[in-house]
């Protein structure tokens, strides 16, 4: 039994005996040799045989790579007005696929800048005349009926319907000016006077022209592919450039698998072979004295006991296995070393090979230490450990490179719509590979969906070729040697490298046609390597893995960093999306019931 006149205590309610809590709020520290003690059981008064860095002074030697080399190409100096992307990358410009013309965009496009160019020249009411005459001397024919690619397309048929005999072929003059001729040549000239404006504006043609797209300065008609550094048999950029060093050493730096995107430091070699010549001499060395900083990064350690560390970045969720050597190396350096790593300011240029010609530091008691590369010694040594620095080409026993490259690239790179795409695919039923055209550049310059397209060539051939009667069916089988597949897989076949038992290559081949039984053309540059010029196309065939590649062409477009609006043509490559079947079979028996009577 309780007794119910007793109270019962269920909270103890502090009564503060001042309104006023400003010393409550300062923490004061009644027990410092408390505090004292704790530093001392952590280890925090232990002491190093090293104080912190108060100043450094470095020299650093400075180049600026000069020379260019595209894959199978002569050496060349490299510009200095556009980024190394646009020189690494730019892709020539198809105006015609064998005989038969494309591009019209780009076409009526410099023959409207033609037409502009004579409204400005002045000619005293005589530009009507000579927009007829240039009209009529470079004309746009309406399609032929051999070129199925520009009558299949109800939307290019209507537009070369519309322009034909009513515009002009800028591109026919161009080609005429660049060559040599005079842009008056044919021309009925109603005065003299007009000779020399004529012959001014046909050189602002091709200047303009030259400036809107860059393009391959080695471009001629006798070599189709000039200067391009795109590798058709290994499916990636290859090129090479060169810079002066100190002491009058030339160092070549080639980038062997660039797949086009974004250019940096990682996409570079040391190359040992012969220098390209021609470098420009070092500029001269930069000595700076700097306040080295310490290392910052969310979550990280803090140094003092009773200090708290940022909560947004959670070391303890990061769970690495036992094998797992990257993330263990990571977590060391951020939760035990952390506080060890400083860093010094060093401004670059964009487009620099540095290299750092000495370091002292001095610390807090006034000791100077010489600091040399923790990445120096041989470049093939495991042990070695460095950042930032290029491997060297070979497997030579080699001094390690601890220069450090930055590319005369740029941060941002707008890129187009794909103009092209090709999925290289494996098919193991049939054991082919398939270059798939998912996209595909119709003869105006618009991007056309693959399958469509060879729809609509299928259709137009169906309705303009004539089709034999077949034969009524005679048995209740027929035999077919093989079924039919779209026309925009193009197949590659697997064979044997010349001299080679054992080693395969991919080869182009083609696939006969459901109208006509010819050999099926393919309708991308990308595929159509060679393929004017009657060669044979071959693919490494370690360029197509189990995923597949993925190839596109897209318009480029950035700005140098004076302001300079650059547009160039390019090839990229990708990750495939896995393997494929195309449904190609041999050998087969259907079911065909005779007509009833």
């Amino acid at each position: 039994m309780t007794d119910p006149g007793a109270e019962v205590l269920d909270q103890l309610v502090g009564r503060p005996r001042a309104t006023e809590f400003t010393r409550a709020l300062r923490a004061e520290v009644r027990d410092p040799l408390w505090l004292l003690t704790r530093q001392w059981q952590l280890g925090e008064f232990r002491g190093t045989d090293g104080g912190s860095p108060v100043t450094a002074t470095y020299s650093v030697a400075r180049t600026r790579p000069s020379r260019f080399r595209p894959f199978g190409g002569p050496p060349e100096d490299l510009p200095t007005n556009r980024p190394l992307e646009t020189v690494a990358e730019r892709r020539r410009l198809t105006f015609a696929h064998g005989t038969e013309k494309i591009a019209f965009d780009l076409r009526l496009a410099i023959g409207h800048r033609w037409f502009k160019l004579l409204d400005q020249l002045g000619l005293l009411g005589h530009v009507r005349k000579y927009e007829e005459q240039y009209a009529a001397k470079y004309p746009i024919a309406l399609p032929t009926a051999a070129d199925v690619t520009q009558r299949a397309n109800p939307a290019v048929w209507a537009t070369l319907q519309a322009v034909a005999g009513r515009r002009m072929d800028g591109y026919e003059l161009y080609l005429h000016v660049k060559g040599g001729g005079e842009a008056d040549d044919g021309i009925d000239t109603i005065r003299l006077l007009h000779h020399a404006p004529l012959v001014n504006a046909g050189k602002r043609l091709v200047a303009w022209f030259d400036a809107l797209i860059d393009q391959p300065t080695g471009v001629t008609q006798a070599d189709p592919d000039g200067d391009a550094t795109w590798d058709p048999r290994r499916l990636e950029h290859r090129f090479s450039v060169a810079a002066s060093m100190p002491g009058g050493a030339e160092k070549t730096l080639t980038a062997r698998e660039y797949p086009g995107g974004q250019l940096d430091w990682h996409a570079f070699s040391v190359d040992p072979g012969p220098p390209l010549g021609g470098a420009e001499p070092p500029e001269p060395a930069l000595a700076r004295t700097v306040f080295p900083a310490p290392v910052r990064y969310s979550g990280m350690p803090l140094p003092r006991w009773w200090a708290l560390e940022d909560g947004r970045t959670n070391f303890a969720a990061v769970r690495p296995d036992s094998t797992d050597l990257a993330r263990l190396v990571f977590l060391e350096f951020a939760l035990v070393f952390s506080n060890d790593w400083y860093q010094l300011p060093c401004d670059l240029p964009a487009g620099t090979v540095a290299r750092i010609r000495g370091l002292v530091v001095t610390d807090v008691f006034g000791h100077r230490q010489w600091v040399t590369p923790a990445g120096a010694g041989f470049d093939e040594d495991w042990q070695r450990w460095s950042m930032f620095t290029l491997d060297t080409i070979g497997g030579g026993d080699v001094p390690a490179d601890t220069d450090l490259f930055l590319p005369p690239s740029v941060p941002k790179v707008a890129e187009g719509p794909p103009l092209e795409e090709v999925l290289l695919i494996r098919d193991e039923n049939a054991n082919l590979v398939w270059g798939v055209e998912r996209t595909v550049q119709l003869p105006t310059g618009q991007p056309h969906r693959g399958a469509e397209a060879a729809a609509e060539v299928l259709a137009h051939r169906r309705r303009t070729t004539a089709q034999p009667v077949p034969d009524p069916p005679r048995a209740a089988l027929s035999y077919a040697a093989m079924n039919t597949i779209p026309e925009h897989w193009i197949p590659f076949i697997p064979v044997h490298v010349p001299g080679d038992n054992r080693e395969v290559q991919l080869q182009r081949a083609a696939m006969p046609s459901a109208v006509d039984g010819h050999p099926v053309r393919p309708r991308t540059t990308l595929l159509r390597e060679g393929f004017d010029r009657g060669q044979q196309y071959f693919v490494n065939e370690e360029e197509v893995p189990q995923a597949g590649t993925r190839l596109s062409v897209a318009y480029n477009r950035t700005r140098w960093h004076d302001g300079r609006p650059v547009v160039w043509l390019s090839a990229h490559r990708g990750a495939g999306r896995g393997e494929g079947s195309s449904g190609l079979v041999f050998d087969l028996l259907t079911s065909t019931p005779p007509p009833a009577d």
